[in-house]
């Protein structure tokens, strides 16, 4: 388990530096501050699955992919990251995180540690009034996702939710979809994971 965090850890930490030489963002609220919402932490646990988002290297070729919190009793998060790399023929795989909410933001913002080198904050921006849908960022806004309590999502839905994103300074044009089925592998949007090595 060590080494998967620590690869994490390292696959963030390059994905830092990638973003680093990203084209600048050209939405004209880039530099508006985001600012988390309030969150019901029990209503917010469980499975949700990724929509959408602007991967990082350690999401890249994944598909089917859902992140699976717990409050533990201490107070932190129990933060599961699990997917198949490659292809829904793929064996399953996850990477395990401990986060620890920000004080003072109303439960909307966590510190995530992908290794004792690197750790992140990220803010949830939006959940609808009946916890079936999130907006999850970092600051920069370099990286983003919409997730979702099932995996299918309608296009109206996802637009919504995009709109949001653009309302909140992001590029919008650097989200793609994530396969939640395999029938969606090569569609316009969606993402579509290389070969294994």
């Amino acid at each position: 388990m060590r080494r998967a965090v620590h690869a994490v850890g390292v696959s963030l930490l390059l994905a830092i530096a990638a973003c680093a030489g990203a084209p600048p963002n050209p939405n004209p609220r880039a530099n508006d501050f985001l600012v988390a919402v309030s969150i019901d932490l029990p209503r917010y646990m469980g499975r949700w699955y990724v929509i959408g988002n602007i991967p990082y290297l350690g999401e890249q070729d994944y598909v089917g992919t859902y992140t699976q919190w717990a409050l533990r009793g201490d107070g932190k998060i129990m933060d599961a990251f699990v997917g198949r790399r490659y292809g829904f023929d793929q064996p399953v795989k996850g990477s395990f995180f401990i986060d620890t909410i920000v004080p003072n933001t109303r439960n909307g913002e966590w510190k995530v540690c992908f290794s004792w080198l690197a750790c992140t904050t990220r803010r949830a921006l939006y959940v609808d009034e009946n916890y079936q849908y999130t907006i999850v960022g970092i600051p920069d806004k370099s990286l983003g996702w919409i997730m979702a309590r099932d995996p299918e999502v309608s296009d109206e839905m996802y637009a919504s939710l995009l709109s949001r994103l653009d309302a909140l300074g992001f590029d919008i044009s650097r989200f793609k979809r994530v396969p939640q089925q395999s029938g969606q592998i090569g569609k316009p949007g969606f993402q579509s994971p290389g070969k294994p090595e």
